[in-house]
């Protein structure tokens, strides 16, 4: 059997955790060795044999960010003749796998790692765009063969933002994590290179600076921590100048009060990451939405306490008490995520991660135990065999 795997991301352009999954899973399906498994993604050209880069069409330079995703769509979709299946991976390869299923009279498998409807600020971001990304994913999700939700959370997002999807072709098949490479590995000479010092408390967020994510949150949170805590912030790819400049803000306001906060932008390799982990305290996910976070899988596998707010797909990794800490949130229901008492979540925010920075060993504690679930429930392997599944469910 031949499977078209389509996506914005692949390595080595990732930059969020619909890249990772996409990038682990094709591992996991290549490893089988009965199925032949192809890549058709974004930019330059890949080295890697079964793997297609496709890079923006000329024809569309300075056209509208949607516009010109489709154009890349178009091309990749024309790539797939041959395949039995197609599976995508976010709005942004959703068109490609749609146009092939239509051309080519072959199932399409969406994967659903996000949902337009619950992320409109990306109007800031996209333009009219926006409109155009949210018309492509509702007519792939309601078109297509099988629905692959990343949590049961998510699950329920989609049925209720596409009612008119068939809630029986809706398949949960949760993110996973390699435990192998992600795992506790100290280097304090990396963790000083980067301005921190090993031998304080830290709190660590890694993520992109975007609405969805709860930066701002954080920022506000971290005024009230302990004094010789640190925040580390492995933040970038802000979504628009205007979250931008509100995050920078807040870091200047914040370094105003205290010391050890410490914005690392750039993209770093894995290991620095695992380092940066290694050397912290407790994890923070102040997110607002978030389907699963696989960012809370990486930080448990390296044996560290997670805090994260309980909202989406969230409270199916992270387990109150025993793996970390769950910050309660009422959300207005409008598609945003936001906080119905914002100064509320901030202060629960800020008493879980004074709670975990001033109990050390507790903190400990729950992080090794979080290890043991990321490894036990997570693995990639079993998300691969949970995928091929589907695969030949829609398949008949």
């Amino acid at each position: 059997m031949r499977v078209d795997i389509l996506s914005k991301e692949y390595p080595p352009a990732i930059y969020g955790g619909a890249g990772v999954h996409v990038a682990e899973l094709t591992r996991a399906l290549r490893s089988r060795g009965d199925l032949d498994v192809r890549v058709r993604c974004f930019g330059d050209p890949r080295e890697e044999e079964g793997t297609t880069g496709y890079p923006d069409p000329p024809s569309l330079q300075g056209a509208n960010a949607a516009l010109v995703t489709m154009g890349v769509d178009l091309a990749m979709a024309g790539g797939c003749e041959g395949t039995d299946l197609v599976h995508s991976h976010t709005w942004y390869a959703n068109f490609a796998g749609h146009t092939a299923s239509l051309l080519l009279d072959v199932p399409h498998v969406v994967s659903a790692h996000s949902l337009e409807p619950l992320r409109p600020w990306k109007a800031e971001q996209l333009g009219g765009g926006y409109r155009l990304s949210s018309w492509v994913e509702r007519t792939a999700y309601e078109a297509a063969a099988g629905v692959i939700a990343v949590s049961d959370g998510m699950r329920r997002d989609i049925l209720r933002s596409y009612p008119a999807t068939d809630p029986g072709r809706v398949h949960v098949v949760h993110n996973g994590i390699d435990s192998q490479l992600w795992q506790r590995a100290e280097d304090p000479d990396v963790v000083r290179r980067h301005g921190i010092d090993p031998d304080r408390p830290a709190v660590i967020f890694v993520g992109r600076i975007t609405r969805q994510k709860g930066l701002p949150f954080l920022l506000r949170a971290a005024q009230e921590l302990p004094p010789e805590v640190q925040l580390v912030l492995c933040a970038g790819q802000p979504d628009t100048p205007e979250i931008r400049a509100e995050v920078e803000a807040l870091m200047d306001e914040l370094r105003a009060t205290r010391d050890g906060v410490v914005w690392i932008a750039e993209m770093l390799p894995r290991a620095e990451v695992i380092a940066l982990l290694s050397a912290s305290t407790v994890f923070a996910c102040p997110s607002v939405y978030e389907p699963l976070g696989i960012v809370n899988l990486e930080a448990m596998a390296c044996d560290l306490p997670v805090v994260a707010t309980a909202t989406g797909g969230i409270p199916e990794v992270v387990v109150d008490g025993e793996t970390g800490w769950l910050v309660p949130i009422e959300q207005v229901d409008d598609g945003t995520g936001t906080p119905v008492d914002p100064d509320r979540f901030v202060a629960d925010l800020a008493a879980a991660l004074t709670a975990a920075v001033t109990d050390p060993e507790r903190a400990r504690e729950r992080g090794l135990a979080g290890r043991r679930r990321a490894v036990e429930e997570f693995s990639w392997a079993t998300i691969g065999d949970r995928t091929l599944e589907v695969y030949q469910q829609v398949l008949g």
